[in-house]
């Protein structure tokens, strides 16, 4: 009996980081490594960078921490939308 629930603990304790990987790259956390981007100029000129979606972007996640820090400490935003009460 013993044995079974340290088999256990010991299966999951190996098994848990393999369902939690994810490749760092320099855009975010993907599955690959390398981003899969597609680098086109088109017929005028432009230069275009279409890259595939990562499981969490840098920027999206840089935002959101200073939003909560923001909420928790009661900073007002920059840019009101209602206007400014001076």
């Amino acid at each position: 009996m013993r044995y079974n629930i340290r088999m256990k603990k010991y299966t999951l304790l190996f098994l848990l980081p393999i369902f939690f990987a994810g490749c760092f790259n320099e855009r975010g956390v993907s599955l690959r490594y390398y981003n899969d981007c597609e680098e086109y100029y088109d017929v005028q000129g432009y230069y275009h960078k279409q890259c595939d979606k990562n499981l969490a972007d840098y920027s999206e996640i840089k935002s959101e921490i200073k939003s909560d820090i923001k909420s928790i400490l009661f900073i007002p935003d920059e840019n009101p939308s209602h206007g400014s009460v001076r």
